[in-house]
């Protein structure tokens, strides 16, 4: 498994491929929107808990709400962030009265209900599986790239009313989440922002 093996290389004192590629620091931001470097992904899924340790002690936990698995590319920047914020506070995966999914985070907040965010760093989602067994990670930003736009996401998650809770960057984290539903979407912002050279 890919986090297994990111595991072993840390414990010889390397960081996580997406980390530590140079080639991820300076890859071209023209690429095609076709290329797996071009877009934040984030696999959200709505959850009555969830809550992630490091190293046996808990650094983060939500009561329910939704969770949010993020990983950040090369090529991303704060627009892409933005719109990955917005989306996980405007769209509706709670249910109303009739059961339908009719409710978002944001519609929580405005009725003064619980409205919580578990957001996770998550660079094997930029994996390219396209060629042999072994998950390549060029494609994911480097560590100082990639950090702060995870903190855009939760910030602005905050600034319209939804606590957040993080995982701890870089680490090697444990995450335990009741998936509600169970409910789970996969998002990435090549659908609306647009890329320098694509169509």
């Amino acid at each position: 498994m890919p986090e297994a093996r990111a595991t072993r290389r840390r414990r010889r004192g390397g960081a996580p491929p997406a980390e530590r590629t140079p080639a991820a620091a300076t890859a071209s931001t023209s690429q095609p929107h076709d290329s797996p470097a071009t877009l934040v992904r984030a696999v959200v899924q709505r959850v009555r808990s969830a809550h992630v340790t490091v190293e046996g002690a808990e650094v983060g936990a939500i009561d329910g709400g939704l969770i949010a698995y993020v990983g950040v590319a090369v090529d991303d920047g704060d627009s892409d962030a933005s719109w990955i914020a917005r989306k996980l506070a405007e769209l509706r995966l709670f249910a109303s009265e009739d059961g339908r999914f009719d409710r978002s985070l944001a519609d929580r907040v405005e009725a003064g209900e619980p409205s919580a965010a578990l957001v996770i760093s998550q660079f094997t989602l930029l994996a390219d599986i396209r060629k042999g067994r072994r998950p390549a990670f060029t494609q994911a930003a480097p560590a100082e790239r990639a950090e702060p736009l995870l903190e855009v996401v939760a910030g602005e998650l905050r600034a319209r009313g939804v606590e957040v809770a993080t995982g701890r960057f870089g680490s090697q984290m444990l995450v335990t989440s009741e998936n509600d539903g169970p409910v789970t979407l996969w998002l990435d912002s090549t659908i609306a922002v647009p890329r320098p050279g694509g169509d």
